[in-house]
């Protein structure tokens, strides 16, 4: 198995034990034998530290939103088009993957950048607000949209869109894809032109 091979089973079975057990039971021990390795030292070699290993999952599973996301954007040829297939593909994604959202949820108020510093939800978020901004603009500037607070806007969306992934994983069964209907239906009913 290749080195790259073996990393990323080591951050499926960190996932996965995250997600079962939760961050606090989640030892190297764990996720060893979930992985089927022979010990724990096969994470250390692969990974620094605990932190590199969350931030690695942290990654694993903001790429595979972010490609699948830009995948289903990409074939919309209008601003709106655009922004319903952005709500529609995250919902989507927090749907098909709650392993991965539970895990990514977990390990927030631990993730650390490289330089030690601690996370927020509103510095883990911000990428996605920029480049929603950025697509609201976009759809004010060809006529698609009305003139609004931009960045209130994609603050707003951006945070229906996360408020669902709170629900991954709770005792109500949520349903996913009634609440895509509706932030659809809403963002396009405030974003639209008279």
């Amino acid at each position: 198995m290749t080195n790259e091979a073996r990393r990323a089973q080591i951050v499926q079975a960190a996932i996965d034990t995250i997600a079962e057990l939760g961050y606090a039971k989640a030892s190297f021990a764990r996720i060893t034998q979930r992985a089927g390795l022979s010990s724990p030292r096969m994470i250390s070699y692969h990974f620094a530290d605990k932190d590199d290993l969350l931030r690695h999952i942290a990654l694993t599973v903001f790429t595979a939103g972010a490609d699948a996301i830009a995948e289903r954007m990409s074939a919309e040829t209008t601003v709106a088009g655009k922004l319903r297939a952005y709500i529609e593909a995250n919902l989507r994604f927090l749907r098909d993957h709650p392993r991965q959202i539970v895990a990514l949820t977990e390990i927030g108020p631990y993730l650390r950048t490289d330089a030690g510093e601690g996370y927020t939800a509103e510095t883990a978020q911000e990428p996605s607000v920029q480049g929603l901004e950025a697509l609201l603009v976009a759809g004010q500037r060809n006529g698609e949209f009305r003139d609004f607070d931009a960045r209130s806007m994609a603050v707003l969306i951006r945070g229906a869109i996360d408020a669902a992934a709170q629900r991954l994983g709770g005792t109500t069964n949520f349903d996913f894809d009634s609440y895509t209907r509706e932030l659809v239906t809403t963002a396009g009913l405030t974003t639209r032109c008279p």
